[in-house]
């Protein structure tokens, strides 16, 4: 997958299929979009996604945004998908301020020769937003560019958005956030080390580091799955700070794999968390934490194996 970012001189060579969005969780909706535009490879175009880099609503509001994909998770989700090419637009006070017809005739049609264009009913681009679904369909004819509009998709009669996945996470609704993305919430990294206690107490831990901008969901401890060196493993995660054993501020991914023998040290792993157990919480005593942790492996045994393993 070609990727274009940090510049406005963008060129695509040959007719394109164009998807717009933020992409942010690639959820089921934006998977939808995303499949037709990868349609149209078999007609020869390329497929491609066009983001804005920050989104339009960090840049305006001038703050951050923790996000359900990371960059460097996004660019793999797509790639993995079949996406030919990535433009991460840069989001600045021109680009902002382009109009919304200019944005069509040099950037879609000009620059990467878009012969389809899959947009959501939603769709806005150019100064203030302005440009709409409308806009693209009667501008369509003029620039030989043909419109497919994809309907939002809707779980248990919501619709599904990068918003509603958002606030499940936070609630700590793993399950159901699953369902909108259509695989569970992820973390990735390399492991790290850390304290070394958790072999202390018999249940050594893989520790990532979590990305700063990452969207974590409520402190605590998550039965899971790990993926590492293309296997899968049961897993329980803990989420937090380790309040008992460190008083650093330091927030912590630590993952507990049923059936692994080996040493994680510096592999990439990614963890699935599929459903909230218990909220992280400070024990007055080491032994108490102990008992905790053997209490919460033995319910992960019951979630993952039926009791056993």
């Amino acid at each position: 997958m070609i990727i274009l970012a940090n510049t406005t001189d963008i060129h695509i060579n040959g007719p394109s299929a164009v998807a717009i969005g933020k992409f942010d969780g690639v959820h089921k909706g934006h998977q939808m979009l995303l499949e037709q535009v990868i349609k149209y490879k078999e007609k020869g175009y390329q497929a491609v996604a066009f983001t804005f880099d920050p989104s339009p609503a960090v840049f305006f509001s001038g703050g951050k945004e923790k996000v359900l994909l990371t960059r460097e998770e996004k660019r793999e989700w797509l790639e993995s998908m079949g996406i030919d090419v990535l433009i991460e637009y840069p989001m600045n006070r021109n680009t902002a301020d382009i109009l919304p017809e200019i944005f069509i005739k040099e950037v879609l049609v000009e620059r990467l020769h878009t012969k389809v264009l899959v947009a959501g009913e939603d769709i806005s681009y150019g100064k203030k937003g302005a440009g709409d679904l409308s806009l693209l369909q009667s501008l369509s004819k003029e620039f030989g560019y043909e419109v497919n509009v994809i309907e939002k998709l809707r779980y248990d009669e919501k619709i599904i958005s990068s918003t509603l996945i958002r606030d499940s996470v936070l609630e700590g609704n793993m399950e159901y956030v699953g369902r909108l993305l259509g695989t569970p919430y992820s973390l990735r990294g390399v492991v790290s080390h850390g304290s070394n206690k958790g072999t202390g107490f018999h249940m050594p831990t893989a520790n990532l580091i979590p990305s700063e901008d990452k969207l974590l969901p409520p402190f605590g401890v998550y039965f899971s799955k790990v993926r590492v060196d293309g296997c899968e493993y049961a897993a329980i995660t803990n989420i937090g700070m380790k309040p008992t054993v460190s008083d650093k501020p330091v927030v912590g991914v630590e993952t507990f794999l049923y059936n692994y023998s080996g040493d994680l040290y510096g592999k990439k792993i990614e963890v699935y968390l599929l459903q909230f157990l218990r909220p992280e919480q400070k024990f007055e005593t080491v032994e108490l934490l102990i008992r905790q942790l053997e209490q919460d492996k033995r319910k992960g045994q019951e979630y993952h194996f039926g009791g056993r393993y």
